[in-house]
């Protein structure tokens, strides 16, 4: 077999690999008995139905973009000034021009027709101020729709190039970009039903990771190495453990600081969660890149200067930051193989003096 062919399988595996992360099942807590009917589910995920969510959203989209970007620029306008930052770099409208194509075709494949199959989807209801106590129901339908898994694959490159072309003169300009995808997003989904919210956001969160993740130089760097390397074997044993071990970072954080509160608002706080775990998930990206580039570059390059940008404004304290590395290298050696263990151990070392408390 040609080295092209055994680096080809590398990247393959890799992105297919994260692709798989992306849950087939979804979860709808909810105390309108409305929406736990099957026929209601049933039209809201057919074709139909998701070309009117569709069609609802890109009519949406212009104006959301314009109001995402003035968010984006209200949060991150000072530190324009403090990091010294070249406000050339910062082009507002090629932002808008590729957040709008981006979203074009993401929804394209939203509306699009596959193979079917069935979709599970678990309704909680009652429970929370509701006088009737919390149940469970699971609904199964057929659906022709893609998969958020195929998104992954389909979008997963050209992303890749967006974030290349932002990074490549000043890596904390993705830091515009992604602040800017991700109030789109979470904006476009306010105009949505709980039952369109919970099938779109999927596919929504398969853009939030390609850009805050380095995922393509993640695969760009698995394709240089032999598909039997320890490391690469060492970022496959990680991979699929990922997301849990985000989660459960996230909720031993939640114990521990019970009343700490973001700028998007306290740790319960759904939205938080899911930036919270996410987060966690984009540490270990880049913690991949390191062992997969046999540098720590990436991070002292991108990830730090991100950081110190990003989370003063968005009121994430550095003693939070300093626990999610702690308990990140303690739940990594605690699932992995000491030997698939030891390929990362040096670079959590300099991620933990780069956020210590003698330089933050």
């Amino acid at each position: 077999m040609s080295t092209e062919t055994l680096a080809q399988q590398s990247t393959d595996s890799l992105a297919q690999q994260w692709a798989q992360k992306y849950v087939q099942n979804l979860e709808l807590s909810e105390s309108d008995p409305i929406l736990s009917d099957r026929l209601d589910l049933a039209r809201v995920v057919s074709q139909a139905g998701r070309e009117e969510t569709a069609d609802k959203l890109l009519n949406a989209l212009r104006f959301v973009s314009a109001q995402a970007w003035n968010k984006t620029e209200m949060l991150l306008a000072k530190e324009v000034r403090r990091h010294q930052i070249d406000p050339e770099l910062i082009n507002p409208w090629d932002i808008a021009a590729d957040s709008f194509r981006i979203y074009d075709k993401v929804l394209g494949v939203y509306t699009q027709q596959a193979k079917s199959r069935s979709l599970s989807v678990s309704v909680t209801l009652g429970g929370g101020n509701s006088s009737t106590p919390a149940c469970e129901k699971t609904i199964e339908i057929c659906t022709d729709r893609v998969e958020p898994s195929r998104l992954s694959v389909v979008i997963g490159s050209e992303i890749g190039k967006i974030r290349h072309k932002y990074t490549v003169n000043d890596p904390r300009l993705i830091g515009f970009v992604s602040m800017q995808f991700h109030y789109t997003s979470q904006m476009l989904l306010e105009l949505l039903s709980p039952l369109e919210q919970m099938l779109v956001s999927e596919y929504f969160k398969v853009i939030d990771d390609h850009l805050y993740m380095p995922l393509q130089r993640a695969y760009n760097a698995a394709a240089d190495r032999e598909y039997t390397s320890p490391v690469l074997q060492a970022v496959h044993q990680w991979l699929p453990l990922g997301t849990d071990i985000a989660t459960q970072i996230c909720q031993q954080i939640l114990q521990e600081y019970p009343l700490y509160r973001s700028h998007t608002g306290k740790l319960d706080n759904a939205q938080v969660q899911i930036s919270s775990i996410r987060d966690v998930e984009m540490f270990q990206v880049y913690l991949w890149v390191c062992a997969l580039e046999g540098s720590i570059s990436v991070v002292q390059e991108e990830l730090f200067p991100l950081c110190v940008m990003l989370y003063p404004p968005l009121k994430v304290d550095w003693d939070l930051v300093r626990r999610l590395v702690f308990l990140l290298e303690q739940h990594v050696k605690l699932n992995l193989r000491p030997k698939s263990f030891s390929v990362f151990e040096p670079y959590f070392l300099s991620l933990a003096k780069m956020f210590s408390t003698d330089v933050l």
